[in-house]
């Protein structure tokens, strides 16, 4: 087997969906198991539906929104022949508001897990039911079936055990479509394996059934050494190692997920960043041998970071026991350190604050530290720096900046 994963922006609209068909007809797609994203923005539209229910918002007027997207592009997909895709499409929403009418659960995150859900499913069963009708014959799978996680909503936890004995039981032959992002807990309710998660599922299945190789199919030519968005004249990395991978990921290259590595290395599967506008290009490869090929300076930009300075009221040491408690808090209130720094009687942090638990981290530490804040700033991370490499770094609104090795990182001002 081997294992394809394709993201939102590969089928964002009809053509994408069309062009997907064409590549695996040019690729091939036998004995293959396709994991597929939400289309386009679905994922963020079905947030705001999230944020409108516990608001007390018109969420159904939102959700109707999304599914008459899904229905315009089935339409369109089909030529008009879309009566039992647009079918399935409408009990999928019409299922969601049910829920949300119904639900009692006060549990945000749970909630927001039975509703970002549908994304991925509805994505996966419109593209699945269009591939079939050209000839290109699949099964659909409901990944919630394979992937078995514990109960912690937004961030599951796989059980691998009982993943990998459900993803055995497949035959290692023919064609699947099934989700990212997704999986459920010991009680069958959804769970998610935390945000652009896609790529960790394609890992898992990968591990399960000893795959081939991987290949996350991206609308660049591969992994390049900074994102276009942000930095001109970048360049394609040829050959990425598991562990240079796994460094760039935790730094926060967006093109790999950080937990995709792990199973992948764990097996030595080759893995594939390749362009889906361009399927025959090698793009880029992740596997054993040279860290990176070309050697050449990568840049990470983390924006809507948060920098905090943590120092004693009595001028006694930053000591072990205090750096723990400080660590503990952190964990309890999900955020995730990108930086840390510490002096005598001073600790700097860099971090992001998915959960929006910033403020209370803050207000538990204020009793016993001095807390300065600064809201909103980006993090440069440099790998293999050179003396040009801060020329592309604005360190005029330069605030901390800390070296290791043949990495610079420098936190920055907005």
């Amino acid at each position: 087997m081997k294992v394809f994963k394709f993201g939102g922006a590969s089928v964002k609209d009809a053509d994408g969906v069309r062009n997907v068909a064409d590549l695996l007809q040019k690729v091939g797609y036998q004995d293959t198991c396709m994991i597929v994203s939400a289309m386009g923005k679905t994922t963020n539209a079905l947030e705001e539906v999230v944020k409108q229910y516990f608001e007390k918002g018109d969420f159904e007027k939102t959700v109707h929104l999304i599914e008459q997207q899904h229905l315009d592009l089935s339409k369109e997909l089909f030529n008009g022949h879309s009566d039992d895709v647009c079918q399935e499409v409408s009990l999928f929403f019409n299922d969601l508001t049910s829920f949300l009418r119904r639900n009692k659960s006060p549990n945000y995150s749970y909630v927001y897990d039975q509703v970002v859900c549908c994304g991925e499913l509805i994505s996966t069963k419109i593209i699945s039911m269009y591939l079939n009708s050209i000839g290109v014959i699949n099964q659909w799978l409901d990944v919630r079936d394979y992937i078995k996680t514990d109960n912690t909503y937004r961030e599951g936890k796989v059980d691998w055990e009982l993943t990998k004995k459900n993803i055995e039981q497949l035959p290692h032959t023919g064609f699947y479509i099934t989700q990212g992002f997704l999986g459920s807990d010991t009680n069958f309710f959804t769970t998610t394996l935390g945000r652009e998660g896609s790529d960790y599922s394609g890992a898992i299945f990968a591990y399960c059934m000893n795959a081939d190789s991987m290949t996350i199919w991206k609308d660049v030519p591969g992994v390049l050494n900074a994102d276009p968005r942000y930095f001109e004249h970048t360049q394609l990395l040829h050959h990425i190692s598991y562990e240079e991978a796994i460094e760039l990921a935790y730094y926060g290259a967006s093109v790999i997920h950080p937990k995709t590595l792990q199973p992948l290395q764990r097996k030595e599967i080759p893995f594939f960043v390749k362009s889906f506008l361009d399927p025959e290009a090698d793009g880029t490869v992740v596997g054993k041998g040279q860290p990176l090929v070309p050697q050449v300076p990568c840049f990470i930009l983390k924006s809507d970071q948060h920098l905090i300075r943590l120092s004693s009221k009595d001028f006694s040491f930053m000591t072990e026991d205090k750096l723990s408690g400080v660590f503990n808090q952190l964990s309890a209130q999900q955020i995730k350190v990108n930086l840390m720094q510490n002096s005598a009687i001073s600790l700097s942090l860099c971090v992001e604050d998915k959960y929006d638990n910033l403020n209370q981290f803050l207000a538990d530490l204020s009793n016993e530290f001095n807390v300065e804040h600064d809201n909103h700033v980006s993090l440069y991370t440099i790998r293999y720096f050179d003396q040009n490499s801060e020329l592309l770094v604005p360190t005029d609104r330069e605030l901390l900046r800390q070296t290791l090795r043949d990495t610079l990182q420098i936190v920055i001002k907005n």
